[in-house]
């Protein structure tokens, strides 16, 4: 029964309750009996890691709102910001739970593939002995720790470090003095003390095999198993350890003291992120009573933040870790990259990309496109400038050492590197001194907002002429994440398009200068109506009985005002799929309001990261790639580049893997008002999109 506008009361999901929806589908993953097990095991991981991280952004953002008396419903859907922060821990407790139940099912799973998670009480007496020897010579020198009963307050606990809260009972010291005193039972004295589990050491460590027996402890657990080794400075007689950890709001609070550099504005903001107000509080659900609150009056913990209860162990992010084991059997198959079709890594990429446009899409494609790219540019004669926007690098970035090799070789490098990209402030902040130490020319970015476009432009003569050369992305110029990130990257050597990207340049440099663009779309100006007219025209089409139709690959669709142009569409017949990854605040299949738009989201070995637009254009489909999504940061405030696609066989190339993607009947979950996370129902054939897509490219290269 199809539902009608009428019946729904709010037209749009609130974007963190639709964001908790996107990580529910990563725990689908964990759960899913087909993904190998020690993949399940690491996507626990992403789904922890990824609620570290909105617990620090976005409910530490809508804690904000709430504690200065504001309603902010526009901003939150229609709910009160209160009422949102009660819903999101509901909601998180409840994936909590889950995702427990989750990993014991799992480590069961791992015993009958002859793989023992062993806590403290299970190490045998082999064990035992390694263990300690493990733990004198690694962690004990490693450990910082806490006694906290003399303390008048609590030294500030790192922001997501997980810490062993210890609770020893004394043993009871003899009264002396009158019969009566000697008459009452001797008072007990109990201390409590802080283990913070150290970072620095792996946290699931490997045991010695024991026949085809393969055993691992986890960190917290060695470090229970050896408690005694720490406390025994005290006459205890009970002694219990439980997990505990806090989440800072990561919010930057940037200083507006003339005086000071962007750069060291956003490193003392980086730093002050430690004492940043703590937004939750996860505890192991089996901690005594009177030890949670102990803890939570004395770090000033109240019931205005989000307290969790949890399992035995926390930060279970590590799990993205989880040793291998040397079991490939229960690792996803490795494919290795594809070479691009027609275009060789051995000679000259410049000379390539004169003749033609290419197209990489990673992981399917090698990443080295792109470092060869620039590894060429350095060192070529001809070259003389190179500008570069960076958003996130690798923790070793060849990118960013072709820079500097450009720069030995005489060439002048531009580069603009975003020192907001969250969480990898301090990393952007490291590789700018680092670059600017090596005279590269370095660009902080426009006032307000933040540079989230992926564009290189390269001028080199070419029989005495300068010419531009380059490529544009929908993803960072990050080896490590391209090898897990789908993301497309056009080389390109039209002049039209690089001369438009030069201008992007130009207005880092020159803010108050607005240039006009006839090929690309450029955020925060011209996103917004660009998009609004290429949405128009295809209405104005299906009312003219043209083909009319929209494909949309994007991470998140959060913008309403776009939403609504899409109901719009919708109504007036302009057939519409979406494939969103994460946040989607727009309702699809609604009598009228959304009947002609399905949307999909796919979750799978990789992650899913192209932002991609196809538009009907009455049977001259216009295509376009870039690293805006629909949100309204992205729209509004933030610099972002969307290029046109004008190659005929890339154009098909993208609309093919789209609808590779579009035929998914493994991997996909439907959107609906139900917000179920259901499966797309699997036809008599089944397509599990990326590793058809891998096929697509293999089966490329021998035609």
């Amino acid at each position: 029964m199809t539902t009608t506008a009428e019946k729904v009361e709010n037209k749009y999901i609130n974007r963190d309750l639709s964001w908790l929806d996107f990580n529910a589908r990563v725990l689908q993953e964990a759960a899913d009996v087909s993904v190998p097990l020690i993949e399940r095991l690491r996507f626990l991981g992403i789904f922890s890691n990824n609620l570290d991280e909105f617990f620090k952004v976005r409910y530490a953002a809508i804690k904000r709102i709430a504690q200065m008396g504001k309603s902010a419903r526009g901003q939150l859907g229609g709910i009160k910001a209160k009422d949102l922060l009660d819903q999101i821990t509901k909601t998180v407790i409840q994936q909590q739970e889950t995702s427990l139940k989750i990993l014991d099912t799992i480590k069961q799973q791992l015993e009958s593939e002859n793989i023992f998670v062993v806590n403290e009480k299970e190490v045998s007496p082999s064990q035992s002995e390694y263990v300690r020897n493990y733990f004198i010579t690694k962690v004990s020198p490693a450990l910082v720790t806490i006694i906290l009963n003399d303390l008048e307050e609590v030294p500030i606990l790192k922001d997501s470090a997980a810490y062993l809260a210890v609770k020893m009972v004394l043993k009871p010291k003899e009264r002396q003095g009158s019969l009566s005193k000697l008459l009452r039972p001797p008072a007990k004295e109990t201390r409590y003390a802080l283990v913070e589990i150290p970072r620095t050491i792996e946290r699931f460590v490997v045991l010695p095999k024991e026949g085809e027996k393969q055993y691992i402890i986890i960190l917290d657990d060695l470090i229970r198993h050896c408690l005694n080794s720490i406390f025994n400075i005290f006459d205890y007689q009970e002694l219990s350890a439980h997990m505990i950890k806090i989440t800072r709001d990561a919010q930057l609070d940037i200083d507006s003291d003339l005086s000071k550099s962007f750069i060291e504005k956003i490193s003392e903001s980086v730093r002050d992120r430690r004492i940043g107000d703590p937004v939750r509080f996860v505890y192991d659900s089996t901690i005594e009573k009177d030890t949670l609150q102990y803890l939570l009056k004395k770090m000033g913990i109240d019931s205005t933040d989000s307290l969790i209860p949890g399992g035995r162990y926390h930060n279970r992010r590590d799990y993205m870790n989880f040793p291998s084991l040397g079991r490939e059997d229960l690792m996803y198959k490795t494919y290795p990259p594809l070479p691009i079709k027609d275009l060789s890594l051995d000679g000259s990429l410049f000379e390539k990309i004169a003749e033609k446009d290419y197209l990489q899409f990673a992981p399917y494609h090698t990443f080295s496109y792109v470092v060869r790219f620039l590894r060429e540019a350095a060192l070529d004669p001809k070259v003389k400038s190179i500008k570069l926007t960076i958003y996130r690098l690798a923790r070793v970035s060849h990118v960013a050492s072709s820079l500097v090799n450009a720069v030995k070789n005489g060439k002048k490098v531009t580069v603009q590197i975003e020192l907001q990209a969250r969480f990898d402030e301090a990393a952007n902040i490291e590789y700018a001194e680092q670059l600017q130490t090596e005279g590269v020319k370095l660009i902080f970015g426009v006032p307000g907002l933040k540079v989230h476009s992926k564009t290189c432009v390269i001028e080199r003569w070419n029989n005495g002429k300068l010419k531009r050369y380059g490529f544009i992305s929908t993803g960072n110029f990050n080896e490590s994440t391209a090898k897990i990130y789908t993301d497309y990257t056009l080389f390109t050597a039209n002049q039209e398009i690089l001369k438009e990207v030069n201008k992007v340049f130009n207005f880092f440099e020159i803010n108050y200068k607005v240039a006009k663009y006839k090929h690309l779309i450029v955020s925060p100006h011209y996103t917004r109506p660009m998009l609004y007219k290429l949405i128009d025209d295809e209405i104005k089409n299906v009312k003219a009985g043209k083909p009319a139709y929209m494909k949309i690959k994007v991470n998140s669709l959060s913008d309403w005002k776009i939403a609504d142009r899409l109901y719009a569409a919708s109504r007036a017949g302009v057939k519409i799929q979406l494939i969103v990854r994460g946040i989607n605040i727009l309702i699809p299949g609604v009598e009228g309001m959304s009947e002609n738009i399905e949307a999909i989201s796919i979750v799978d070995k990789f992650l899913e990261h192209p932002r991609l637009f196809i538009f009907g254009n009455g049977g001259d489909p216009k295509v376009y790639i870039g690293s805006a999504d629909l949100m309204t940061r992205n729209i509004d405030n933030r610099v972002e580049v969307t290029t046109p696609i004008y190659d005929a066989d890339i154009k098909q190339e993208l609309i093919d893997t789209f609808d590779i993607g579009w035929s998914d009947n493994v991997k996909a979950r439907v959107f609906s008002i139900d917000q179920d996370n259901a499966y797309r129902k699997n036809e008599l054939i089944k397509v599990r999109s990326q590793f058809a897509t891998y096929d697509y490219y293999l089966a490329k290269l021998s035609n």
